[in-house]
């Protein structure tokens, strides 16, 4: 989609709200270019982020499971008890 003037993206707005300085940034580069060690700590955010959504999906992929685990295991002591009590 063409940049019209004056108008703001969602993709901006998102990213002026998660970091103001890094939106100033997009739009203002430092003279001279990134700092040296730029690129390897942002390389290092990137593995550290893929890392962390990486786990969330995986607890999102099994959460019925570990529900379901937990349901059964619940209804085997809950069973047991009950067998305790009504033998």
């Amino acid at each position: 989609m063409p940049r019209r003037p004056g108008w703001v993206s969602a993709s901006e707005l998102a990213e002026y709200a998660y970091c103001p300085r890094a939106h100033w940034y997009s739009g203002h580069p430092p003279p001279g270019g990134p700092a040296p060690d730029a690129r390897r700590r942002s390389e290092a955010g990137q593995r550290y982020h893929r890392a962390t959504l990486g786990a969330e999906e995986r607890r999102e992929a099994h959460g019925g499971a570990y529900v379901a685990l937990l349901v059964i295991g619940a209804l085997v002591v809950i069973g047991g008890f009950a067998w305790l009590l009504f033998r």
